[in-house]
């Protein structure tokens, strides 16, 4: 008997066998998803022993649903997203012209999930281009739904630019516009609302699961009211409604200014020894400088959508590749989640048996954790963290190890099964 995932007072409920969507995804997705569900088949065998069992429920969406009917992205698989709460999919086509700007924006929007988070870690094995690999330990909450993903903009010479250009300049007073005549323009929109809803998330993470530090990565030295108001009202969030569990520095940048460095630096280094979650900022550059220099300083990451896009990407390479990056989009609120591989179709390779599944494996990691069924990601992981220790991985890898040995897409699903 197959059931539906649902929520109450913020609470997950799932059944023994739920049912979960898929999409099966463009070029190498029917490879990847066909090896993701064998081995999370298997996994969730051994880890309950028949007692649970997802049923898979196939959706359509990308070139696979426009070849058959039509459409990118119907709106029965939209439904089914809404429907059932969880989800999975594998790497899709932006369309080409004009319809859907991108079907992932399309669903993250939709659904509202304003929250991509993205873990990163290193695994044993893999080669990296720095010497420390295993100090990058990370998760990255990157806003969803605002910044550029709303995705306000005019091309220049069009009519429109014209009209806006002509209101910053009669209306507004700007004077700022070097070239009026061919520039294009972008609104990015960042709300108090949309903000608080990520770094609050962040926040609960960290303290979950018993994290150092949330910190607001952001640009507003230069976009104050923007970029800076994201940084100010995470800060005015974690004083007002996380006191008891967090300190943040600008509650030490008060001390310092009214009582002296001693007593911010004693304030600061109980708040430590209490466990409390520390609340910082770093300028977005600087951030990803340090995240080379000293990795080790960073834990739970809050960001808006165009500089988590850039630090997502930064920090998976850091440890290996987008290969075996993870990542999901989230609305803790409504329960809606759905997790994806976080690399493209590779169409140059599909259809060949080379396709890497790690990035779809670890997702679905990610989606059982989600679930409570815990046990199934750390068979997944274990098994992978084997592999890759011997040097067996697919050629994305394994060309890069020390006595990497290549497994075709069928080989490494059968060896992560046979060491499950």
């Amino acid at each position: 008997m197959s059931d539906k995932i649902t929520i109450h007072q913020g609470q997950l409920k799932v059944p023994s066998h739920p049912v979960i969507p898929f999409i099966e995804g463009d070029g190498v997705g029917k490879e990847i998803w066909q090896a993701a569900q064998t081995i999370f088949d298997k996994a969730i065998e051994k880890a309950y022993q028949g007692k649970r069992k997802v049923v898979w429920k196939e959706v359509l969406a990308g070139e696979k649903s426009f070849n058959l009917n039509g459409s990118w992205l119907p709106d029965d698989t939209m439904q089914a997203f809404k429907d059932y709460l969880v989800g999975i999919k594998g790497p899709l086509t932006t369309p080409v012209g004009g319809g859907i700007r991108s079907l992932n924006v399309a669903l993250r929007q939709e659904l509202d999930l304003f929250v991509c988070l993205r873990p990163v870690r290193w695994f044993k094995g893999v080669e990296t281009p720095i010497k420390y690999p295993e100090k990058v330990n990370m998760t990255i909450f990157r806003e969803n739904t605002e910044d550029i993903y709303a995705g306000i903009e005019w091309m220049q010479g069009s009519a429109e630019a014209k009209k806006l250009y002509h209101f910053l300049k009669d209306e507004m007073g700007v004077k700022k516009i070097r070239f009026p005549e061919t520039s294009s323009f972008g609104i990015k929109p960042v709300s108090v609302e949309g903000s608080e809803r990520l770094i609050r998330s962040a926040i609960e993470y960290a303290i979950t699961n018993k994290l150092p530090s949330v910190t607001l990565v952001h640009k507003g030295n230069i976009m104050k009211f923007t970029e800076g108001g994201f940084k100010q009202w995470g800060y005015e969030l974690a004083e007002r409604e996380f006191s008891a569990k967090t300190f943040t520095m600008n509650q030490y940048d008060k001390l310092k200014k009214s009582e002296g460095k001693a007593a911010a630096d004693a304030a600061l280094k109980t708040a430590k020894e209490s466990n409390k979650v520390i609340i910082n900022d770093v300028i977005a550059d600087a951030f990803l400088q340090n995240t080379l220099l000293k990795p080790e300083a960073y834990s739970v990451i809050a960001t808006l959508n165009l500089n988590g896009d850039y630090v997502s990407d930064q920090l998976a390479a850091m440890v290996g590749g987008i290969g075996i990056a993870p990542g999901a989009n989230i609305n803790y609120l409504s329960g809606h989640a759905i997790f994806e591989a976080t690399h493209g179709t590779a169409p140059d390779i599909a259809g060949q048996n080379q396709a890497n599944p790690s990035s779809l494996l670890l997702s679905g990691v990610m989606m059982f954790d989600y679930l409570g069924w815990s046990e199934v990601g750390e068979l997944i992981t274990q098994a992978m963290e084997k592999l890759f220790q011997r040097g067996q991985a697919t050629v994305d890898l394994a060309r890069f190890m020390t006595n990497g040995q290549t497994l075709s897409t069928t080989a490494f699903t059968q060896a992560m099964i046979e060491n499950l």
